[in-house]
């Protein structure tokens, strides 16, 4: 992890909130949720690595 971040209570709560939705989606299944969550995360994660690729050869291409 490169940072960490603190929340105030606000965004906390609506962090609470989406994360509930998120677990809803799944029928209440956490384990499921956390999955899907973790495999959205690697996709999201490989866009970016893309897009720094591109960058770094535009830059020194």
């Amino acid at each position: 992890m490169d940072q960490i971040v603190t929340l105030d209570s606000r965004q906390e709560a609506a962090l609470q909130q989406v994360a509930a939705n998120f677990v809803a989606l799944h029928q209440g299944d956490t384990m499921k949720a956390l999955k899907e969550m973790i495999v959205l995360n690697g996709h999201l994660q490989d866009a970016l690595d893309a897009l720094k690729g591109r960058q770094r050869g535009k830059r020194y291409g």
